[in-house]
């Protein structure tokens, strides 16, 4: 047995536990489980296994579109970037149509059938090459993927918090479980996927990806009945409406089958609506009293930060993501099973830093929400000049040894908990109500315009050829790694400021500053509370 099909192996027993823990959780007549409502079971099951299904299919994309397709490293990197990149922007729409007509259950149902029949469809692998006709499946196959995640990936979140009160302290627990159950799905569909996609053909990687997805939706629709009531329609649907409302995901199916062909638009639209958003927000903050008004430019500078993050996280799935496969010393272990680093460490990691936060915020020394940012640069920086420093140490004729795999994903793991969970807290206390979905809306736009930035980079890795070199490769990313490193210096000089733009002192848990169904928390207590879903998208 080799040791790929170990991890598999493990990661196989570990997922037939949990599915064990699931049915003694079905089974269980009472109201709640283990202190918690049984529908959060319901909601950890149903997104585990999306996950599961989503990083599955990322784990192996890039590989998809270099091997089977035969696109050159420059371009794979691009389409992957834009793919990504849709997937963070659709979610406004699909958020905006289940807040006021389907309700988040019947929006989560229909995205789950879009990723179903998706997953499904990146399995039929035809001849292979930007030639064949198959490859029209393909875009296909990410429209509905794309289309899918955004019915489903901003509602099912919200569903947790419908299942408690306002002042329930349970909710922070109920997050974190459901936050557990994001991350142990993406690890497993990653090794899962992985192996199989890269050890017995394509389709197996994606198949499996799909039955993931299909689980999921079966455990979301026979759960219902424990949800209680909640995620309904806002007001009364009718059939007619509600179809209507499916007719317009179908349709944007058609659109952003056409887009992710097509980066250069992606961009141009990207551009025009960032600007455009950017107008909108000034012009409404300017409309505030002077306190809310600056902290309206704290959350501008903040979101400002997000693509210069996510540009250079996002190599993982992409430029790092072929590297390892071609540069690094793996001992015979498929390359995509390295995805699975980064959420097996935010498990590990993701109380440590939480507890961190609560412990520095006692004794009066925690890092402010912009220094958080200022550090989260620094060690994503720091990820990528060590992993070059590794690189260049044993020589260009040397693979790369695999331990600068897993300090890359170290380095960048503490740096997504130093930005991730404390921007999206930063983002609720201090967006004003009717703002607040408008605000939430930037941060995702921008985490966006990050994902479209890691494929703009991973495209220069292939350099003028189109094809990825060691040396090139690395050379690009001492050059990310500097600049972010810089910048990362700019902010903490700036942190003080911004802190005092915030206006943390007259922070009221009232209407005027609260974001809808939510009141504000004290610093300390912000700093390591993670909302839904915020570390794994």
């Amino acid at each position: 047995m080799t040791t790929a099909d170990t991890i598999a192996a493990i990661a196989g027993a570990f997922l037939v536990l949990l599915l064990i823990g699931g049915g003694v959780v079905a089974a269980s007549k009472q109201p709640e489980f283990a202190g918690h409502p049984r529908g959060l079971y319901v909601l950890f099951f149903a997104e585990m296994w999306e996950r599961f299904s989503y990083y599955g299919m990322r784990a192996l994309l890039i590989f998809y579109l270099t091997k089977h397709w035969l696109f050159d490293d420059g371009k794979a990197n691009l389409i992957y970037g834009a793919y990504t990149s849709l997937v963070y922007i659709t979610p406004v729409l699909g958020g905006y149509l289940a807040d006021r007509y389907l309700g988040q259950r019947k929006a989560v149902l229909f995205g789950g059938v879009m990723l179903t029949l998706g997953h499904f469809l990146m399995g039929i692998e035809g001849d292979g090459g930007q030639q064949s006709a198959a490859i029209n499946i393909f875009w296909l196959a990410l429209a509905f993927i794309i289309v899918g995640t955004g019915f489903l990936k901003a509602n099912i979140s919200v569903i947790v918090g419908q299942l408690y009160s306002r002042t329930d302290t349970r909710r922070d627990g109920a997050y974190t479980i459901f936050y557990v159950g994001i991350n142990v799905g993406a690890a497993l569909g990653t090794i899962m996927a992985g192996w199989l996609g890269e050890t017995y053909g394509w389709g197996w990687g994606f198949g499996a990806a799909g039955v993931g997805m299909l689980l999921g939706l079966i455990v979301f629709a026979l759960g219902k009945p424990l949800l209680l009531g909640r995620a309904e329609p806002p007001a009364p649907l009718s059939r007619q409406r509600e179809w209507s409302l499916y007719g317009i995901g179908v349709a944007s199916i058609a659109v952003i089958w056409a887009l992710v062909q097509y980066q250069d638009v992606i961009q141009t639209l990207l551009i025009i609506s960032g600007v455009g958003l950017l107008g909108y927000v000034l012009f409404e903050s300017f409309k505030l009293e002077p306190h809310a008004r600056d902290r309206m430019f704290a959350i501008l500078f903040l979101i400002a930060l997000n693509p210069v993050f996510w540009g250079l996280f996002e190599q993982a799935g992409g430029s790092l993501n072929l590297y390892t496969d071609r540069y690094v010393d793996r001992g015979g272990v498929p390359a995509s099973l390295f995805q699975s680093i980064n959420p097996i460490y935010i498990v590990l990691l993701g109380p440590i830093f939480a507890a961190a936060w609560v412990g520095l915020g006692k004794r009066r020394i925690e890092p402010s929400a912009p220094a958080k940012f200022g550090i989260a640069l620094v060690l994503v920086a720091l990820s990528f000049l060590v992993f070059v420093w590794g690189a260049r140490a044993v020589g260009p004729a040397v693979a790369t040894p695999v331990l600068f795999v897993f300090l890359i994903y170290f380095f960048q793991t503490a740096g997504e908990l130093c930005l991730s969970p404390v921007g999206l807290s930063a983002m609720n206390r201090l967006a004003p109500k009717h703002l607040a979905s408008l605000i939430m809306g930037a941060w995702f736009y921008m985490t966006a315009v990050g994902n479209f930035v890691a494929g703009k980079i991973g495209e220069a890795t292939g350099g003028h050829g189109g094809e990825m070199t060691k040396e090139g490769t690395l050379q690009v990313y001492s050059t990310i790694g500097w600049w972010t490193l810089g910048i990362a210096a700019v902010v903490l000089l700036l942190s003080p400021i911004v802190t005092r733009w915030m206006h943390l002192d007259t922070l009221r848990d009232d209407e005027d500053h609260a974001m809808a169904g939510e009141g504000e928390l004290a610093e300390p207590a912000a700093a390591g509370t993670r909302t839904a879903g915020e570390t794994k998208a």
